[in-house]
C-alpha cells in the first residue's frame, strides 16, 4: 500500500518540525523498496537547495549510482516547488505522490503535465493530506505566536 510510504515522509517532516524547518518530508522508492529519505534542513544548512526532496534525490542517485532514477517513485508531504518539480522531472522519476497542495504554487503542475521526451509523471495528490496538513498548520501556528 503507497500510504506506508507517506507516513514515513510524515515522520521525515516531523524531523524537520523538531528542528524549526518547514516540516516536508521525502521519500523515493523503486521495486517497493526505500532507497532514500530526507526532510527539508534550509535553516540548518542556511542554503535555498536543502528541500527535502532535493537531498532524497541527491541520496538516491548515490544509492543507485545513477543520476537517472528511471522506475522511482516519490513521496512529499507538501506539494513541490517548481525547484523541486523540475528536480524531479530532471531525475526522471515516474510518479509523485504528494500530501498537501501548495495553494500559491501552479507552476509545479504545469512542470509535471508538460511532456517532453515522451516522458510523463503521474501525480497523484492528496495522499494522508489530512495527517500532512496538520504538521505543516502546526508549524506557521507556532511561527506567528512567536512574532
Amino acid at each position: 500500500m503507497k500510504k506506508i510510504y507517506m507516513e514515513i515522509a510524515i515522520k521525515e517532516a516531523m524531523k524537520s518540525f523538531n528542528k524549526n524547518e518547514v516540516p516536508v518530508g521525502c521519500v523515493i522508492v523503486k521495486n517497493n523498496k526505500i532507497i532514500a529519505k530526507a526532510h527539508n534542513l534550509k535553516e540548518k544548512k542556511r542554503s535555498v537547495i536543502y528541500h527535502a526532496e532535493l537531498i532524497a534525490i541527491e541520496k538516491a542517485s548515490k544509492k543507485l549510482k545513477n543520476w537517472r532514477l528511471n522506475d522511482c517513485e516519490i513521496y512529499v508531504t507538501l506539494q513541490p516547488c517548481p525547484m523541486c518539480s523540475s528536480a524531479i522531472k530532471q531525475a526522471r522519476i515516474s510518479k509523485v505522490y504528494y500530501g498537501v497542495e501548495n495553494k500559491n504554487n501552479n507552476i509545479s503542475n504545469e512542470i509535471f503535465e508538460k511532456k517532453d521526451n515522451n516522458a510523463s509523471i503521474t501525480t497523484i495528490k492528496k495522499i494522508c493530506e489530512n495527517d500532512c496538513k496538520k504538521i505543516i498548520m502546526k508549524f506557521f501556528e507556532n511561527k506567528r505566536k512567536m512574532q
